[in-house]
């Protein structure tokens, strides 16, 4: 039989079992905790740190969907602290990727009333689209470095291991092994890293053609590069 806890999450006390996370505590309940890097079909990594949460007798915010409830916690997740965090966060990810795609991620920051011109000077990350095969498109200036992608490429899905992290700092980005063409590496276009990715860095070729006013035919096209 599995352990349970009493937690007290906004000021509602819930029976749980010990091997939840406060993510799914919460959850459970109703109460609404935003994520980018989490996916329930991924292990969570804690990259994001959107989901943090404030637990009394805790020095820092805590990450919810990694840390596993513990008998007599009493956890805000909207305390004025939390949303100073989750608004700083989203901004700063506003003034270095392109989000203009990524729907859900604007909706929650308007709900945080984050400021998007709060770094004006700051530089965005800016890479050319990647048009290398028939079946979608890599545009990485979208891209949010959630992992989700390459968790599902690896262990999480689909064992190909096609892609991974390059570079280090504001330089990291998701590429292939040693840059080659998508065409070139283990990827078996299984559409995987496109469903999970929160964004439009990754996007299937003809739902990009129509964005861009393009004919489908151009889906069989040979480019490699679209900037």
């Amino acid at each position: 039989m599995t352990d349970e806890v009493t937690v007290i999450i906004d000021q509602i006390q819930v029976r749980i079992s010990t091997e939840m996370t406060i993510l799914k505590a919460a959850q459970l309940i109703g109460q609404s905790i935003p994520t980018i890097c989490y996916h329930d079909h991924c292990t969570p990594n804690a990259v994001c740190r959107t989901c943090v949460v404030e637990v009394n007798g805790s020095r820092v915010l805590v990450v919810s969907c990694v840390t596993q409830v513990r008998e007599g916690m009493v956890i805000q997740t909207r305390s004025p602290r939390v949303e100073r965090a989750r608004r700083t966060i989203f901004e700063m990810l506003d003034s270095a990727v392109d989000l203009d795609g990524a729907d859900e991620i604007i909706e929650v920051m308007n709900e945080y009333r984050s400021d998007r011109q709060r770094f004006p000077d700051a530089e965005k990350r800016a890479y050319p689209v990647l048009d290398d095969n028939p079946m979608y498109i890599r545009d990485y200036s979208k891209c949010v470095l959630c992992w989700r992608c390459v968790q599902v490429c690896a262990d999480d899905a689909q064992y190909t291991y096609a892609i991974n992290f390059a570079n280090r700092g504001f330089e990291t980005e998701i590429s292939t092994y040693f840059n080659k063409p998508l065409p070139e590496t283990t990827c078996v276009f299984c559409g995987q890293c496109v469903g999970v990715c929160p964004t439009d860095a990754l996007l299937p070729k003809k739902e990009w053609l129509i964005e861009q006013g393009l004919p489908l035919e151009m889906a069989f096209s040979k480019r490699r590069r679209r900037s």
